[in-house]
């Protein structure tokens, strides 16, 4: 039997600047130079407590503090925008980890009871908001209670064969 070829993930860019378009860019800078009311080519918590109370958003000086310790240097337009792309990239597991964390939930005959899911996903590691549960059950296709172990898989991991055809596009 051929070895089981692990799936390989395009590589981030190093340059911040290469995961946006220009246009997207160019909209985060004009957002950076509204924030930045003092102009100090960088965001300060006098200028996060104005934009909140510009766009109506209601915080505390505990809030901005969090905010600003959320960067490990001062908030320059660079840092803002790599902020932007952590947060909306989020990390992605290899399918095999998607795959073992679901089957800790399956009984023998493969179903995963959805109360129990509902569960782990509001309480546990990064919960999530009762909407996102109830998205995430309407989308596993709850029936009779239970979801369907390998339906789960295939719609969070993609059909057999992707593996295939992205190690196929990685060489061109």
């Amino acid at each position: 039997m051929p070895k089981k070829q692990k799936k390989r993930r395009k590589k981030a860019s190093d340059n911040v600047f290469d995961l946006f378009t220009q246009f997207q860019v160019a909209q985060f800078k004009e957002g950076f130079q509204l924030m930045d009311r003092d102009k100090d080519g960088k965001l300060g918590p006098d200028d996060l407590d104005w934009t909140h109370k510009h766009v109506n958003l209601p915080t505390t000086d505990e809030k901005i503090g969090i905010m600003l310790a959320d960067s490990p240097t001062a908030i320059n337009f660079t840092m803002l925008l790599s902020m932007f792309a952590e947060k909306a990239s989020g990390e992605q597991d290899d399918d095999d980890v998607i795959i073992k964390g679901f089957k800790t939930f399956a009984n023998a005959e493969g179903k995963i009871d959805a109360p129990a899911l509902r569960v782990a996903l509001t309480c546990f590691a990064d919960k999530f908001t009762k909407e996102e549960a109830d998205d995430a059950l309407e989308m596993f296709q709850v029936k009779d209670g239970f979801l369907d172990h390998a339906l789960i898989v295939k719609l969070l991991t993609g059909p057999a064969g992707d593996d295939d055809e992205e190690a196929k596009e990685e060489e061109e």
